[in-house]
């Protein structure tokens, strides 16, 4: 990976962070950047990893559901533009498990589509992105885990205050992944010039409450407090429905390819990222 020179979008975000580390010297695409500009900057390059996308955990009023669509589809599709008649031999870009309907077990071979808000924009999405006429993958991206960033990072101050607990009954299922076995994937398509879709997922999805009570268990503190889902609706609105979707979603095309994850549970996930 680190002998291709690589252009990144999203490079400020908690994944794009991460892979500058195994990157080294990425270009960096700004959003901002016009069709002119980005050209400009994939001169010479070899592979484009697109994470753009404006955060999904904020409340969705109808000018920030615009911009949730615009910092994707309008992105992609500019990105996809610029590449066309360039050197790159490899596109990777970024979708997400809410595609796949709540409660039903999917892998790649899944052929519905959610009926809500993130199921549509995670199609449009994809759709923007299969337009490229270079090699082309698409994550679709659980959970993501680690200490830096995502979803762990805004649950940790109630757990640590012993606050924490499942929402609601707990019963939903939480798709995930290891922030390292992510970045991980994105350097062993590269390597595999793999292309198509690829659930970025554990193989072992985990109940909301197992998940509350290992991460309660690692930090040594209670899991007594469910949180109602009534309150999450009060804070994020419409976007709470992030926090309570059930995606049970297997990584199948990475195992048939063979990639092997290095933190495949929760207990090992949490365990290594409180470790370090």
């Amino acid at each position: 990976m680190k002998d291709l020179r690589i252009a990144l979008t999203g490079a400020s975000g908690f994944i794009g962070t991460r892979l500058k580390k195994i990157i080294g010297q990425p270009v960096v695409i700004q959003r901002e950047d016009s069709l002119e500009t980005i050209r400009a900057k994939l001169q010479g390059v070899d592979a484009v990893i697109n994470l753009a996308g404006a955060p999904i955990i904020k409340r969705w009023t109808s000018s920030y559901k615009q911009t949730l669509v615009s910092s994707r589809i309008n992105t992609t599709r500019k990105l996809v533009e610029a590449m066309k008649g360039t050197t790159i031999r490899h596109f990777i870009s970024t979708s997400a498990t809410g595609i796949y309907p709540n409660d039903k077990e999917c892998d790649e071979s899944c052929p519905e589509v959610a009926s809500d808000f993130l199921g549509k924009l995670a199609k449009q999405w994809e759709e923007e992105a299969l337009k490229c006429e270079k090699k082309t993958a698409i994550l679709r991206l659980g959970v993501v885990l680690g200490k830096e960033g995502g979803a762990l990072k805004k649950m940790l101050l109630p757990f640590k205050l012993g606050l924490g607990g499942p929402i609601g009954d707990g019963s939903m299922i939480m798709s995930w992944i290891d922030i390292e076995d992510l970045v991980r994937i994105y350097s062993f398509i590269l390597d595999q010039g793999s292309s198509g879709i690829f659930n970025a997922v554990s193989p072992r999805p985990v109940t909301n409450r197992e998940f509350s009570k290992e991460l309660g268990r690692i930090l040594k503190r209670p899991t007594l407090f469910p949180v109602p889902r009534i309150v999450l609706r009060l804070l994020y609105g419409q976007a709470a429905s992030v926090l309570t979707a059930s995606k049970i979603v297997y990584p199948s095309r990475l195992l048939n390819e063979g990639f092997r994850f290095l933190y495949p549970d929760i207990s090992s996930c949490l365990s290594h990222i409180f470790s370090t």
